[in-house]
């Protein structure tokens, strides 16, 4: 059984639920145990999650949150940074399954966010899951 985190960006609390059900259904499937993390914002995951792996009190994390489009640029900023800070985590050999939901409108959202449509929160964790197990594997 594995320990794994996962860090949701609670802007959105109707998809960030559906999100959260879809990971921990597909951890606690599998036999993990799962805590759960919520930070301010999608740019603040990565930073939480590389903090968290310090502690080596987990041995995978899944990133969940949703960014919708706006009429700024922020979008692409929030987007672009949040998925390269976990890419960048990901290189360096932590677990992490990217589940930030990044859409151009509420349907969209719901839709990906929901377990019984496109799941979204639990590919994220079969991801993470799958990650771990590369690791083991390779003896990381």
């Amino acid at each position: 059984m594995a320990k794994f985190l996962i860090v949701e960006a609670r802007f959105y609390d109707e998809y960030n639920d559906l999100l959260i059900a879809g990971a921990k259904a597909a951890l606690e499937g599998a036999g993990h145990s799962v805590k759960v993390l919520t930070v301010p914002g999608a740019l603040e995951i990565p930073g939480a999650i590389s903090l968290a792996a310090e502690d080596a009190q987990f041995d995978g994390f899944v990133a969940l949150g949703v960014v919708i489009r706006g009429e700024t640029y922020h979008f692409e900023i929030v987007a672009g940074e949040s998925a390269r800070g976990i890419m960048a985590l990901t290189m360096d050999g932590i677990a992490i399954g990217n589940g930030i939901l990044t859409v151009e409108n509420d349907d969209q959202a719901r839709v990906r966010a929901d377990p019984a449509q496109k799941d979204k929160g639990g590919e994220a964790a079969r991801a993470a899951m799958a990650l771990l197990e590369l690791a083991e594997r390779f003896g990381g």
